[in-house]
Order: C-alpha cells, then sequence, then structure tokens
C-alpha cells in the first residue's frame, strides 16, 4: 500500500534551518509529482511547494519562495523541503502528498515550531 513517512520537523530560532524528508513507498515514486502542504493551528491547509517527476520542475507559494526548496532523489524514493531563513509564520504541520492514478495520499505529518 502506498505509504508516505514525513521526518526532520523539531523546533528552530527565526533565521534557522531545516530539512525535511518524505520517504514514499507502494508505488512507483519516479512517475509522479509529490508535494508539500503546510498546516497552521485555526488555518486552512496550504500547498507549500511542487516537485515534478523526471525533470523535476518545481513551483512555490508566494510566501516561501527563495527561502524553500524541494528536491527530490527518485532512487531513495525521497523527497525533500530545504527550508531556510525561517520565520514564525512557517510554525505548522508539514505533509507530504502525491495524486497517483488510484487515489490522493498523505503522510502523519512533522510538526515545525520557529520560535525563540
Amino acid at each position: 500500500q502506498v505509504q508516505l513517512a514525513e521526518s526532520g520537523g523539531g523546533l528552530v530560532q527565526p533565521g534557522g534551518s531545516l530539512r525535511l524528508s518524505c520517504a514514499a513507498s507502494g508505488f512507483t515514486f519516479s512517475n509522479y509529482a509529490m508535494r508539500w502542504y503546510r498546516q497552521a493551528p485555526g488555518k486552512e491547509r496550504e500547498l507549500v511547494a511542487t516537485i515534478l517527476p523526471l525533470g523535476g520542475s518545481t513551483d512555490y507559494a508566494g510566501s516561501v519562495k527563495g527561502r524553500f526548496t524541494i528536491s527530490r532523489d527518485n532512487a531513495k524514493n525521497t523527497v525533500y523541503l530545504q527550508m531556510n531563513s525561517l520565520k514564525p509564520e512557517d510554525t505548522a504541520v508539514y505533509y507530504c502528498n502525491t495524486k497517483i492514478l488510484w487515489g490522493e495520499y498523505w503522510g502523519q505529518g512533522t510538526q515545525v515550531t520557529v520560535s525563540s
């Protein structure tokens, strides 16, 4: 079955960096786009970054462009989110997501807290 497992969240000071990882299994990872979403308390879940398969074209939400970088390693079935210059407003649960032929799947999420 399809599984997405995020890791790498934690507490970081403003201006700091974190790298999130999402290990995927149960489908042909290299054939599908991967996405990172986030959800802050009391807010709707928002799309943060997308990476397409194969060529790896990327897209970002305006609020993170220039600070976050999404990447993928198709040999390891893993997608990453490098987050630099973190701000308190980046505090949220971050989720890995993919949409494949037979459905849409989410990981369990990883908490990122940006606070001094």
